[in-house]
């Protein structure tokens, strides 16, 4: 049994692809040609396939366009877009719990005997092989962007665990993708925290209305500020007691608006209405166009935030002869 296919946007209503509203960041070196070139045939040879009977979980790639499209990328420019599925059982463990307690009680029952932890083991596992192919399957869809021309690998997600599986797919599909997490020269969280102690900002920067400040000894006091105005006396306060910025609120040339970490993972990504407007509220006459234009705009807009996030705290393409 699957879940709705409605509740990710697979409807021609709503439109499949939306912007990313979070910014997990890898970069990778300059990849040989043939790689690039042969990148959609490499996703195919992965494609996501439905979850068998007793599997509890599939992952692959499937279509930026959504169910009823077999195209794996969609390009503009030098800037690549795709998008990596999952399928996962939902199989409460109370109710493998209950399905077993019910097993070992009719043993118990009717042999009057206690049953072993070998043969509790062996009951898991044919309960699980009973109740997984009735299961629920819920899909997923992960979206990621690949910058051709400056190495730049951005993935629509907050959590590194997800993050670090496109990553891993994309290597299996293509033998190789040196790609790697940021290790930025200047550390985010002493920048941040100047930023805000001095109440100065680089160029084109503007103060958001929240922020994480915590104590950096182990189990030390943490603070979370939501609209909160960042250069008011009681967020200095706790600045003078030694906390630091784990977490910023910004905004980038009144374009965009966003909430920056300490591990430069950006949260709460989302367009100002200056920007919105370039879209205008015409609707396309095909999918093909509507992402067409959501793509390019996102993908022009942001790669000015990651042009500032390497002057800011230097984030340099690495060398293919010193990537792993």
């Amino acid at each position: 049994q699957r879940l709705s296919p409605s509740l990710f946007n697979f409807t021609r209503k709503t439109p499949f692809f939306m912007f990313f509203r979070n910014l997990t960041l890898f970069r990778f070196p300059e990849l040989p040609r043939r790689a690039l070139s042969a990148f959609d045939k490499h996703l195919a040879d992965h494609r996501l396939r439905p979850c068998g009977p007793i599997e509890m979980a599939t992952q692959g790639f499937v279509s930026p366009f959504g169910r009823d499209s077999e195209e794996l990328t969609h390009r503009v420019g030098k800037n690549t877009l795709f998008c990596l599925g999952g399928e996962d059982k939902l199989l409460p463990s109370s109710v493998i719990s209950e399905a077993l307690a019910v097993k070992i009680g009719e043993i118990t029952e009717k042999e009057a005997r206690r049953v072993s932890a070998r043969e509790r083991k062996r009951l898991k596992e044919e309960v699980l092989t009973d109740l997984l192919p009735r299961a629920f399957v819920k899909p997923s869809r992960t979206f990621a962007w690949l910058t051709e021309d400056s190495g730049w690998l951005v993935i629509d997600t907050a959590s590194r665990k997800l993050a670090e599986a496109v990553v891993s797919q994309l290597r299996e599909a293509l033998g190789r993708f040196p790609a790697t997490p940021m290790a930025p020269s200047d550390s985010p969280r002493s920048l941040m925290t100047d930023w805000l102690v001095g109440g100065k900002l680089p160029s084109g920067l503007g103060w958001g209305d929240e922020c994480e400040l915590r104590d950096p000894v182990e189990a030390g006091a943490i603070v979370k500020c939501r609209r909160q105005d960042l250069e008011s006396d009681e967020v200095r306060e706790h600045l003078k007691s030694g906390k630091q910025v784990f977490q910023l609120g910004l905004e980038l040339d009144q374009r965009m608006a966003f909430v920056l970490g300490e591990d430069l993972t950006i949260r709460k990504f989302r367009f100002l209405d200056v920007v919105l407007d370039e879209i205008g509220e015409e609707t396309s006459e095909s999918a093909q166009q509507e992402l067409d234009a959501r793509f390019a705009l996102m993908s022009l807009e942001t790669k000015r935030l990651l042009e500032k996030l390497d002057e800011w705290f230097g984030l340099p393409r690495p060398d293919e002869r010193n990537s792993g």
